[in-house]
């Protein structure tokens, strides 16, 4: 189904099927696949390749050599009918991938909202990312990844798959994320472990005195305080429950995954792994 106001370039190649949305524009050598749904006002610039069964949202624009919904790097990929989902407004920069998801995931990769992604960062399968997160150049997920909404991470910096990144997080660049990343958290170039609290991004999103003051003691409780990580995590419960950014930190803690918390390096002696705790 296409519009009549589609622009498709005569070099193009877009197969039957395509769902085409107001306004579209598909610039020299793209090629759009079967199972694709373009949204209104999308920009594919120029030889952006979109295949699999991948929705792009309203108003986002591709640039040149992005790969979007191919066949995830996976050797359990065995040709499952899986999904990749972009969300609006989303600006796609150089040579960018982003993978469809499989069946040993959720059978889909999901890219929230008003994102960017600069040249050559990676989304692979099964990630889900959340609204505004911004991945500077390089910047790469392995599959299973979970990233909030207003995260940013830096360039040439890799997260290790299964590892959660909580909202408002910032990752330094050319940083290795192996572990969760508590929401508000900060990893910083060259230092290993949790860097703090992301106070430089709070501060831009209005985030209030009081607010940044709650977060932070109950940061210095979460990780530099006596007894196990449960009981530390349950005392901040108790200390800050009239505090939702503090009991949104909580929560992500208590929700522990796979993969251990990233900690303070100077306070990783004292911290037990969610598993055990």
């Amino acid at each position: 189904m296409t519009s009549s106001s589609v622009r498709i370039d005569p070099t193009a190649r877009v197969e039957d099927g395509a769902t085409l949305g107001e306004g579209v524009e598909i610039g020299p050598f793209c090629t759009v696949g079967a199972h694709v749904v373009l949204g209104a006002g999308v920009r594919l610039i120029s030889h952006v390749a979109v295949a699999g069964r991948t929705t792009i949202g309203e108003g986002t624009v591709v640039y040149p050599f992005a790969s979007l919904g191919f066949p995830p790097q996976s050797y359990h990929y065995k040709g499952e009918p899986s999904r990749l989902s972009i969300g609006r407004n989303c600006v796609i920069r150089e040579h960018v991938t982003m993978n469809i998801g499989t069946e040993g995931g959720h059978m889909e990769t999901v890219v929230g909202e008003g994102g960017m992604f600069m040249v050559g960062s990676h989304i692979a399968h099964d990630c889900v990312v959340g609204a505004r997160a911004v991945f500077a150049n390089n910047a790469t997920l392995a599959g299973h990844v979970t990233v909030g909404e207003n995260v940013f991470i830096g360039g040439l910096s890799a997260v290790h798959q299964f590892v959660r990144i909580g909202d408002q997080c910032i990752v330094g660049g050319m940083c290795g994320l192996r572990h969760d990343l508590i929401p508000f958290g900060a990893m910083v170039e060259g230092r290993p472990g949790l860097g703090g609290l992301n106070i430089i991004g709070l501060k831009r999103r209005g985030f209030t005195r009081p607010q940044i003051h709650a977060l932070r003691a109950a940061y210095r409780e979460l990780f530099y305080s006596g007894g196990t990580l449960a009981e530390r995590t349950d005392r901040v419960a108790e200390h800050f429950a009239d505090e939702a950014h503090v009991m949104h930190v909580v929560d992500f803690v208590r929700s522990a995954g796979k993969r251990r918390l990233t900690v303070p390096i100077d306070a990783a002696d004292h911290v037990v792994e969610p598993e055990a705790a």
